[in-house]
């Protein structure tokens, strides 16, 4: 099994590098899993990530050029559709009046704010009329319930078209292209099942090939499946039971190699999956990423943790991705811990089924 991918979801290389002669200390060795170690941290991880990134909102915020051309994508609005994307899941898997419940709506109301309640978003669908990522973006607001009417009448026809059926991508970018058209309400564009079965983790492939790039391959195409862990049911039978049979290995390999934003998304998909929680993965391997949490509440991409105080321990773009995941993850493996069989049956949208 591979796990020694140096880079994170942006593409940036281990920040251990870059810490002079700061002090630094590894993470203790694990014991073996507790009964109950993961309820033990989660709860407070959950708060000390969510309270991180509502103290650095103004990072998300975007530029007044967002439009222009020379606009990086992935510095400006990623972060900030990611923001919206994780923080409406985290909404939903807590409990309405608990402090990461309102701190997680309050961040989505910020996000939207940003965009101009939907409008920066049909300039962009106007200027890029074919781009996945403006639709993208805007459906994990619209599976939150925040709408623009001029947007949708502009991406429906758009979205009904030869040309959107048949744009060129990789599976898992397919089935998210799926998935925002499910929260968006129209038919799909295809079905979901036959692009599953094209992608690394719907081929059941060789699990010694994990490696960085099939990892977050994979996690995605649980997060598109399952709508962001809201709808475990839709993971087949045998893609449930591959997971749970390898992602404690892989999990294991990303924790030695200090791969902590992709441990994170392996935690979040052990999180998703139908049926009971992997019991013995949550509670073996939250511990160990509390453990790298910083007292801020933020947590590396990738790298040897810092553990003296400070109140910015990592550049912003370095860990406001790993820690938005540690957030998500820990809200959905609180829900699976203490609703061990609880599903979401709703699903929004028409799936097309094609012969």
């Amino acid at each position: 099994m591979t796990t020694t991918a140096t880079q994170g979801p942006q593409g940036h290389p281990d920040p251990q590098g870059r810490q002079g002669s700061r002090t630094h200390a590894r993470p203790a060795p694990r014991d073996p899993a507790s009964p109950g170690a993961a309820l033990a941290v989660l709860p407070l991880v959950l708060r000390g990530a969510l309270a991180w990134t509502d103290a650095h909102r103004a990072g998300f915020a975007l530029p007044d050029d967002v439009l222009e051309p020379h606009t990086q994508v992935n510095a400006t609005l990623k972060p900030l559709g990611e923001l919206a994307q994780l923080c409406s899941t985290v909404r939903a898997a807590t409990a309405p009046g608990t402090p990461e419940h309102e701190v997680a709506g309050d961040l989505v109301t910020y996000a939207w704010q940003e965009v101009g309640a939907g409008g920066l978003l049909l300039e962009l669908l106007r200027a890029e009329p074919f781009a996945a990522y403006p639709y993208e973006i805007y459906a994990a607001f619209a599976g939150y319930g925040l709408r623009h009417e001029g947007f949708e009448a502009l991406a429906r026809p758009l979205t009904a078209t030869r040309a959107w059926a048949h744009t060129e991508q990789h599976a898992n970018r397919q089935l998210g292209l799926i998935n925002s058209e499910r929260r968006v309400g129209v038919v799909t564009h295809t079905d979901a099942g036959g692009v599953l079965s094209r992608t690394w983790l719907g081929g059941l492939s060789e699990p010694w090939t994990f490696e960085g790039p099939s990892g977050y391959a994979l996690t995605h195409t649980v997060f598109h499946l399952t709508d962001w862990g809201r709808m475990p049911d839709r993971v087949p039978e045998k893609t449930d039971a591959y997971l749970r049979t390898w992602l404690p290995a892989w999990a294991d390999g990303c924790l030695e190699s200090g791969q902590w934003d992709l441990t994170g998304e392996l935690l979040a998909v052990a999180a998703s999956l139908p049926g009971p929680a992997p019991l013995e993965l949550l509670d073996a391997v939250w511990p160990v990423l509390a453990d790298v949490q910083h007292t801020t509440g933020c947590v590396p991409e990738t790298g040897v943790p810092i553990q003296e105080d400070a109140p910015d321990p990592y550049p912003f773009i370095d860990s406001y991705h790993s820690t938005l995941v540690t957030a998500f993850a820990a809200a959905l493996s609180l829900r699976s811990l203490r609703s061990p069989r609880r599903t979401d049956r709703t699903t929004p949208g028409r799936e097309r089924h094609t012969p």
